[in-house]
């Protein structure tokens, strides 16, 4: 029988410039898909970017997919070839006059053995 499990990595987060959300052990997955849902923008031009990285330790990291805009209130997509732990880098940017820009989120990371 197939288990899962959602873990929500960020939960009403304001991000603000760059940051990492909390790593997650997922040794024990076969499939892994994220979900960002974001809850209010704030600053003119706000564009949040995010990268899929991994980690064979929990510790140290390097990318595992191309970067990705966020775009609209809820975003999902799907990774592969993930090792023992996954995280989501990123940065939240405006336009240089707009102000300082930041995004409130909840990061879900969904996880099928």
């Amino acid at each position: 029988m197939r288990e899962s499990f959602t873990a929500v990595l960020e939960r009403n987060r304001t991000l603000a410039g760059g940051f990492a959300t909390e790593p997650y052990e997922v040794a024990w997955a076969a499939e892994a898909r994220w979900f960002v849902r974001t809850l209010e923008r704030a600053g003119s031009g706000t564009l949040m970017r995010v990268t899929t990285q991994v980690s064979p330790d929990g510790l140290h990291w390097c990318d595992l997919d191309p970067e990705r805009e966020v775009t609209g209130d809820l975003v999902t997509w799907e990774s592969s070839g993930f090792g023992g732990w996954l995280r989501l880098k990123g940065a939240v940017e405006g336009d240089a006059d707009g102000g300082e820009a930041s995004a409130k989120v909840m990061i879900y990371l969904a996880l099928k053995s």
